[in-house]
């Protein structure tokens, strides 16, 4: 019986605590600077940062991401609290830190656009998100899904290592 080594025990280790953290931060670092949008900028006016380059520009979305799918709330209200249902019954399993950290953070955006949907009007449920940060021609978007596309790119990354990782060790095994 070989001893176990302290990356084996890492390895094996659940990522739990630090996906609830990050879950947990990543919505709540949305909600404040959510609050704060709400509370200083006027709804459709743009704020200037830098130039109309970078800009804030408060909206209140119905939909997903680029405002698509205005009309199915409800769907996108599932469908978050679906992924969040997701990510904690896989947190126990997860072994990999990428794959731990991508998923968070996907779960913390979905989470901070879910509170929105859930407790913002026009009703519960069917809530806008809101939407401040605007970049050019692109889209308008928060911290949340910003959040969501980084987690997503972070858990692919994860993926593509772990994969390689598997490949040298079936080369040396």
């Amino acid at each position: 019986m070989e001893p176990v080594t302290q990356r084996a025990t890492e390895k094996k280790r659940p990522f739990v605590a630090f996906m609830a953290a990050i879950v947990l931060a990543a919505a709540a670092l949305d909600q404040a600077v959510k609050a704060l949008m709400v509370s200083w900028l006027e709804p459709g006016v743009p704020q200037p940062v830098l130039g109309d380059w970078f800009r804030f520009l408060l909206l209140f979305n119905p939909g997903a991401a680029f405002s698509m799918g205005q009309g199915s709330t409800w769907l996108f209200t599932c469908f978050q609290i679906a992924f969040l249902a997701g990510v904690a019954v896989a947190a126990p399993r997860v072994r990999d830190p990428w794959t731990a950290l991508g998923l968070a953070l996907v779960g913390g955006g979905a989470l901070g656009n879910l509170i929105d949907r859930l407790f913002r009007a026009p009703q519960f449920f069917l809530g806008h998100v809101v939407d401040y940060i605007s970049v050019g021609g692109f889209a308008v978007f928060n911290i949340a899904d910003a959040c969501i596309s980084v987690g997503v790119v972070i858990f692919i990354i994860g993926m593509l290592l772990d994969d390689r990782v598997a490949a040298r060790a079936k080369e040396e095994g």
